[in-house]
């Protein structure tokens, strides 16, 4: 590994400038963030996205970190910026989110198992909030908080199915307890959100303060100003607002930092970590969680318009193996069944459409594997050149920023072109018309429903103030629909919209599609299984 403060210089970053946060590790402060990106030349921003994936994922990370690689080979200045793992998945079923093979941003371990504690103090700001109108429930409820209702839900870092709805209280006496409660996972809180969106430290106090943390009996909305508890959140996200400098396992930088799902929550790294990467590099590769519909969607429609950021460039990150699986309806290994691929192209073909909506003409990364065929990889050359798209097929994670050379070249090309992205909706558009558009044009829907439940919260919010602006709609990843079982390009389907909430702090309204659920549990067979630590402390069996 480089010495990390050479890979800062690489940003004309010096030592002095930064925060030294661990062995590999240093912190940009926000404020440098702030005068940088003023008035500076900003690079390309590269949005890495995806075709719906597998449940394994189809190398979506690797493909982002081996580009940005390619790129420096190529003798560019780049940078790639991703969020930061989550225990969650670290410990369920997808493993760590730093990379694999040759492609991996280090330290990798300790990415992986906590990092700076960012994930933590995000998890603690939540959950500091919460315990607020707790005491302030207890020691004579002096603006009236309805104990009957849970507005604001703690957070925990780790997937827990019992946690989802519980009651708090049990011992206390006292009026107002026991009362009900819910936890999500942290990735899911509004204070997830916050940390991402937020500019500066007046920012993030300004959103906090808005946040809804209960309501009075009839209704009416308590904020976290009116709790006098703002300052004291805000301080627990004082370092974790400053963005994370590592490097890749070839020495990039790597701007590492932010934790929302795509499936629940924006799905972006933090807004500082991007406008750092673009002030001081050429090409800022940001990696959209999850495929078109959900990372890059919500990248356009609540990111770019919170904050002036658009995308230069799109990569869709393709697999032989989803596409097999988005053409068969049988499960497990379909890579002998003849035609599955083909059957499965037009999934691929609906995520480009979606970018060409978005504004972007996609470049194609297919990501290989050693199972795929000649034919298979000709058929999707054979289906890029009748899109009229660029392509390249990529190897990163056997052979590191080398194997994705073909890409880098694609991408200067294609950011070249001048082309940006764009909402897909204006900022005054009603909740209707969001839901109908996101539903229609991006997911392929005929249209969407309100359950009794989201008829009821819409006319709440609707009440308690502005409701302009995104709805960042939760849904499955493993469908363009809000139903997994649907594979392929689905058509004629309808999502069925179970809650509403505005989370206002964060600036947009939540929509809870399908199944979802903002807490998962852990699967039959959790990646911890694998995970132990040996006799000299090393950690091994992470993903």
């Amino acid at each position: 590994m480089r010495p990390i403060a050479e890979v800062a210089a690489d940003l004309d970053f010096t030592p002095a400038d930064l925060v030294p946060a661990g062995r590999g590790v240093l912190r940009i402060p926000v404020s440098l963030v702030r005068s940088r990106a003023i008035g500076a030349s900003k690079g390309r921003l590269i949005l890495v996205t995806g075709m719906t994936p597998t449940e394994h994922g189809e190398g979506k990370t690797v493909t982002s970190i081996a580009l940005a690689m390619a790129l420096r080979r190529r003798g560019h200045r780049s940078v790639v910026c991703l969020r930061q793992p989550s225990l969650g998945p670290v410990f369920g079923a997808k493993g760590g989110a730093s990379g694999g093979g040759r492609s991996t941003v280090e330290p990798r371990r300790d990415i992986d198992l906590g990092f700076t504690g960012d994930l933590d103090a995000i998890t603690n700001a939540q959950n500091l909030l919460v315990t607020w109108v707790e005491d302030h429930l207890f020691h004579g409820n002096r603006l009236g908080v309805d104990s009957a209702q849970a507005v604001l839900p703690r957070a925990s870092p780790l997937e827990d199915r019992s946690l989802r709805d519980i009651q708090s209280g049990l011992s206390v006496r006292a009026p107002g307890f026991p009362r009900p409660g819910q936890f999500v996972i942290t990735p899911a809180c509004e204070m997830a959100a916050i940390h991402g969106l937020a500019s500066s430290y007046a920012d993030l106090n300004a959103r906090i303060e808005r946040m809804v943390v209960a309501r009075t009996a009839d209704g009416t909305p308590i904020r976290a100003s009116e709790i006098e508890s703002t300052a004291s959140v805000a301080t627990l996200l004082a370092r974790a607002m400053m963005p994370n400098l590592v490097q890749t396992v070839e020495g990039t930088p790597a701007l590492v930092h932010g934790v929302p799902y795509a499936n629940v929550a924006h799905g972006t790294c933090s807004r500082l970590a991007i406008e750092a990467g673009l002030a001081s590099s050429e090409y800022c590769v940001v990696e959209a969680g999850f495929s078109t519909e959900l990372g890059a969607e919500k990248f356009v429609d609540i990111v770019g318009p919170q904050t002036g950021l658009h995308a230069d460039a799109a990569v869709i990150v393709v697999t032989v193996r989803a596409l097999r699986w988005h053409g068969t309806a049988a499960s497990g290994d379909t890579s002998g069944e003849s035609g599955a691929l083909e059957r499965g192209l037009p999934n691929l073909e609906k995520h480009v459409e979606n970018l060409r909506k978005m504004g972007l003409a996609p470049v194609v990364a297919l990501n290989r594997f050693p199972d795929d065929s000649a034919e298979e990889i000709e058929r999707v050359r054979l289906f890029c050149d009748e899109q009229h798209l660029l392509w390249a097929p990529v190897t990163a994670f056997a052979d590191g920023g080398e194997g994705a050379e073909a890409l880098a070249d694609r991408v200067v090309e294609s950011a070249a072109q001048g082309q940006f992205s764009h909402s897909l909706y204006g900022s005054r558009a009603s909740a209707e018309e969001i839901l109908r558009t996101v539903v229609v044009n991006v997911y392929g829907g005929r249209d969407y429903e309100l359950t009794e439940e989201a008829q009821i919260d819409l006319a709440r919010i609707r009440r308690e103030g502005p409701t302009d602006g995104p709805i960042c709609i939760a849904k499955t990843p493993l469908s363009l629909s809000a139903d997994s079982k649907l594979r392929g390009r689905p058509r004629g389907f309808t999502v069925s919209v179970r809650r509403l909430t505005r989370w206002s702090g964060a600036g947009f309204t939540v929509a809870i599609a399908g199944s979802i659920m903002v807490m998962p549990g852990l699967p039959v067979r959790p990646s911890a299984g694998a995970i132990y630590l040996t006799d000299d402390g090393t950690v091994l069996g992470l993903g």
